[in-house]
């Protein structure tokens, strides 16, 4: 899939290795090791398929955003797009569901 983010300092995140935007570096470490594996999936079954991921549909007025799990606490929240050929994957942020 390809990736984009909303917010540069989740871009920032993924390539600045001193950088941590705020959160632990446990939340740090699962999202530069999650990151690879949005880059690599083929399209959100290659996801639903890694149960160990959470990747879930929100619902309500987010019903368009999907949550993966970093942690126990937070969720990387993302949308996808359909780009022509292959899926897009919108970073929209990562956020603390306790």
């Amino acid at each position: 899939m390809l990736v984009r983010f909303a917010d540069k300092r989740l871009e920032r995140l993924e390539i600045e290795a001193g950088y941590a935007a705020g959160f632990g570096h446990n939340v740090v470490k699962a999202f530069r090791k999650l990151m690879p594996i949005l880059r690599s999936a083929k399209d959100q079954r290659d996801l639903y398929a890694m149960k160990s991921l959470h990747f879930e549909k929100l619902k309500g007025a987010r019903s368009h955003q999907r949550s993966l799990r970093l942690n126990q606490q937070f969720r990387l929240i993302v949308e996808l797009v359909e780009d022509h050929e292959k899926m897009l994957v919108v970073v929209m942020g990562i956020e603390d569901y306790h």
